[in-house]
């Protein structure tokens, strides 16, 4: 992980939010004075559909323009699609996946055959008890920004807030930063 370059691919299915998730991060590395990527891929252009999302964050301008391939973090934004989708491809063993379960660490290596870092959290449980519903991208978000060291909290926090907040209301956004931060705290490293 010390090239130029950071790299994160998301796994998720269409509505879930990856994309959104991807653009957030994306955003506040940028307030952080980071060049960024973020982008989209789908398949089947519908909700439920395989979705993968892209970021890139660097100290200099980015000039590659595809998909990742060979990224530094993985995270995976629903679990079900570890059982059709080879979420650690092309990721390098001293990389991380972030995977939103209830599941052990044991039992993700032995579902995806990745022997590097794993970290869970059940984003799904949190979503629940502080959103009221099952949308775990915020709740990533948190759990990434402790995973990930060259994410900072409070401005991934701010940026996520006033977006909700533009975007959604204040109830929505206070709710929001709430699952953010539980992640933040609970995940375990």
């Amino acid at each position: 992980m010390s090239k130029d370059i950071f790299e994160i691919r998301f796994h998720g299915r269409g509505g879930q939010g990856a994309k959104t998730a991807a653009a957030l991060l994306a955003e506040a590395a940028l307030e952080q004075g980071k060049y960024v990527q973020s982008f989209p891929e789908y398949g089947a252009e519908r909700q439920g559909a395989p979705v993968k999302a892209f970021v890139r964050i660097s100290n200099k301008p980015i000039t590659i323009h595809s998909g990742i391939t060979h990224p530094d973090v993985v995270v995976v934004v629903d679990p079900t699609i570890m059982k059709s989708v080879k979420v650690a491809d092309g990721l390098d063993p001293n990389g991380i996946i972030l995977v939103n379960t209830n599941e052990s660490i044991d039992d993700v290596k032995k579902k995806i055959g990745f022997e590097g870092r794993i970290v869970v959290i059940d984003a799904l449980k949190i979503s629940l008890e502080t959103l009221g519903k099952p949308v775990t991208n915020t709740a990533m978000l948190g759990a990434m920004a402790k995973t990930i060291p060259s994410i900072e909290f409070e401005t991934l926090k701010n940026y996520t807030y006033s977006h909700f907040l533009k975007k959604l209301g204040k109830d929505i956004a206070d709710k929001n930063i709430a699952a953010l931060e539980r992640t933040y705290r609970e995940v375990a490293l």
